[in-house]
């Protein structure tokens, strides 16, 4: 993971915007019922290549594949690991669960399948893997981004999406996903791709899985999660590795998120160097206070959310490097590169945000730091 010394880099969180007929696509072959194979292998190679020269066109520095050929960035793994044959109950969250009215205007069918674990974990399907990572090394063919990353599910955010019915407990749960999803996370670093590893489980888990335990369950939770990934990671560099995590990427009251002041210092303890996360929306806009009080370990770099991935605001670019350099006072100017609060488009085809305002809030961002660069150089 590279540091500047010369100005802000840019980057987001992973998921991006596909076309429609992949998406229609991909919830076909979710459904076991896509018809074309090869003229779906062949849609997503080139829908990668496009989304990877979108990214540059926008002034994206450290880019990825858009996730195109995932229907959803943690329930793909379903069709990936051996074990899931159940069926799965609705993720819920508590915040919306105080506000039924809203939560019925805004839910949307789930439309991706989330079978549960009713038997032994294995990796199976390394085709998969590798496609992905093929169609993004041949979309980099000609263009030169600062870096390039590759997203993986986590154990923990896998476990609050595909719950478990087999394993004799969460802790035997989330440790088989890990030692199989090694297979995965050592693919993509040896590829030669920064792995980023989405985490949402470490902040959002707070109002789903554990709405119910005290503070100190869930904390408890956390280092469960943080154990089994950092076994997973061990053969990777943390410098070659960042995480995310993230309260859950829906406009929603989002009330009863876990403040970042009491998980930082458990998620300070993960492998990966970036920390990527939440910290434009209204909920999660001040926490950059939380980094006077905790200091920043020397090998980390901080990924700062400075878009909002739910909302059709085109944020000024003077915002964005305001919000850009709060964090560079704090932490240090070469410990900062410019991120999203989540992806912008978890699952395919359901956004918050227009697809073509997508684009022009990357361009935001990068004229942001752009400003932002010139401000603390």
């Amino acid at each position: 993971m590279k540091r500047s010394t010369e100005r802000i880099l840019t980057t987001h969180t992973g998921s991006l915007p596909r076309p429609e007929d992949l998406t229609t696509m991909l919830y076909a072959r979710d459904k076991g019922e896509l018809a074309d194979q090869a003229a779906f292998a062949e849609r997503v190679r080139t829908a990668t290549a496009e989304v990877v020269r979108k990214q540059i066109e926008c002034g994206v520095d450290i880019v990825n594949d858009g996730e195109a050929g995932k229907v959803g960035y943690s329930t793909y793994v379903k069709d990936r690991l051996t074990g899931f044959e159940g069926h799965a109950t609705p993720v819920r969250g508590a915040d919306l669960l105080q506000f039924p009215e809203y939560a019925r205007r805004m839910t949307r069918a789930p439309r991706m399948q989330r079978p549960a674990c009713t038997g032994p974990i294995v990796y199976k399907d390394k085709e998969g893997m590798w496609q992905d990572i093929e169609n993004f090394t041949t979309a980099l063919q000609g263009v030169e981004p600062e870096e390039t990353f590759l997203s993986a599910a986590s154990p923990g955010v896998i476990s609050l999406f595909l719950k478990n019915d087999y394993y004799p407990n969460h802790e035997a749960y989330v440790t088989a996903l890990a030692e199989a999803m090694k297979e995965e996370y050592d693919a993509i670093h040896q590829a030669g791709f920064l792995l980023q590893v989405d985490c949402p489980d470490l902040a959002m888990g707070r109002h789903i899985q554990f709405a119910s335990a005290s503070l100190e369950e869930f904390r408890r939770n956390v280092e469960l999660h943080i154990e089994v990934l950092n076994h997973a990671l061990a053969d990777i560099p943390p410098e070659r590795m960042r995480l995310h995590l993230c309260w859950g990427n829906y406009e929603g009251p989002h009330h009863l998120d876990v403040p970042l002041r009491d998980i930082i210092d458990i998620v300070l303890k993960a492998r990966p160097a970036g920390i990527s996360f939440e910290a434009a929306n209204p909920r999660h806009a001040h926490e950059w206070k939380v980094f006077h009080e905790f200091t920043l370990p020397a090998e980390k770099v901080l990924i700062p959310g400075v878009l909002d991935s739910t909302t059709n605001y085109i944020e000024h670019p003077e915002l964005v490097a305001e919000r850009i350099c709060r964090f560079a006072d704090v932490v240090g100017r070469e410990n900062v590169i410019a991120g999203t609060d989540c992806g912008f488009a978890t699952f395919a085809g359901i956004a918050d945000v227009d697809p073509q305002i997508v684009w022009a809030k990357l361009q935001a961002m990068a004229e942001g730091a752009r400003l932002a660069s010139q401000q603390l150089w």
